[in-house]
Formats: C-alpha cells, structure tokens, sequence
C-alpha cells in the first residue's frame, strides 16, 4: 500500500484539480453553453493553470531556485504561489467571469483566496499541504455543483471523499506533510468554497 499510495500525490496535484473542476462542472451541469465555449474555456484553463506555471517551474527550476515539483520547501512556495495567485486574477478578470462562468467565478475565487491563505501560512512554522488545499476544494465544489444543479452525483462525490483520506495518506507516507500541516490544507481550500458558496447555491 505504500508504495500505491504515493501515485495519488501526482494524480491530485494542484496543478491538475481545477482541469478536473472544469470538466465535471460541464460534464454534470445543466447549461446551454455551446461545444466550442466548453473547448475554449478547458484550453483556457490547461493553459493558465497547467501549461504556465509548468513553464515556470522549470524556469525557477533552472536558476535552482526550486529542487521538485512537489515544492518541499518553504521558501521554495513564495514564486509560484504569488504567480498562481496573478493568474488566477487574470482568469476571474479575463475569462471565467462573474457575468459569464458564475459557478466557476466562484470557484476559481475561492481557489484565489486559498492560495492567498497559503501564502500567507508560509510565514508561519506550518508549510501547509497545497495537496489537500486542493482535493478538499474540489470535493466542496462538485457537491455545491451537485446541489446547484439538483443532479445526482454520489458516484463522483463519495470516491473524492475517499481520495481526500488518501491523497493525506500519501503525504504522510512521503513525509512531506504533518498531521496538522495537512489539517490546515484542508480547512484552507475547503473554507472559502463553503463560504462563497451562499452566493451561486
């Protein structure tokens, strides 16, 4: 099992869960969105939330700034939250807009205020686990989808559940993270989710 264990911190990185988000919000919703705004808006966000920060990893990876991808230190967090943060902005600004995207809106907001969270916590002696931040945010937002839209999707929600108590396993199996650490992870992604959520409900 530990040796298992450890596939489900690359399956549910950080930087995947809100391609993951986009995609069962269109999949599961009720909307009347066309097939070219559906592909338009996932490529958006594969390039923003993927594509970008990727390049910038291995730009600071480069400069030997940062030594994994799983960004095990501390003071290795501080570049690439702050640019998630920027491009997240500019993706609620841009493209996935309040008039337009009102669920995502909300979504990716949360998402901003949750890294914003987690910077803030790298000035503290926790480093608190981005993983957890986002399995807990992504399974508190496809259960307000599955409320939003009345559609039924216990078949996505108890599995994201369960993967909340693995992905936290996983980070204890490779000691990258505390009980606490993971603890906070996962109020800080969950949190704002839940609070914004009074606002598309």
């Amino acid at each position: 099992m530990k040796k298992i264990l450890p596939l489900f911190s690359y399956l549910f990185h950080p930087l995947f869960i809100s391609v993951y988000a986009v995609i069962l919000f269109f999949l599961y919703g009720t909307h009347t969105f066309s097939y070219e705004e559906v592909y338009l808006v996932i490529i958006q966000i594969v390039i923003i939330t993927i594509f970008i920060p990727v390049t910038v990893y291995y730009l600071l990876l480069s400069l030997g700034k940062v030594d994994s991808i799983m960004l095990a230190h501390k003071n290795q967090r501080r570049i690439p939250l702050l640019i998630h943060a920027l491009l997240l902005l500019i993706l609620i600004r841009k493209s996935i807009t309040l008039d337009y995207f009102p669920v995502l809106y909300f979504f990716f907001l949360s998402s901003l205020i949750s890294t914003f969270l987690a910077f803030v916590f790298l000035f503290s002696k926790y480093k608190v686990s981005l993983h957890q931040l986002a399995i807990s945010s992504f399974t508190i937002f496809i259960i307000g989808v599955s409320l939003h839209f009345n559609t039924r999707m216990i078949e996505i929600i108890i599995p994201l559940i369960i993967c909340n108590g693995l992905v936290a396993s996983s980070r204890l199996v490779m000691k990258a993270h505390t009980p606490t650490e993971l603890i906070l992870g996962g109020c800080i992604g969950a949190i704002p989710q839940i609070g914004l959520m009074y606002f598309w409900l």
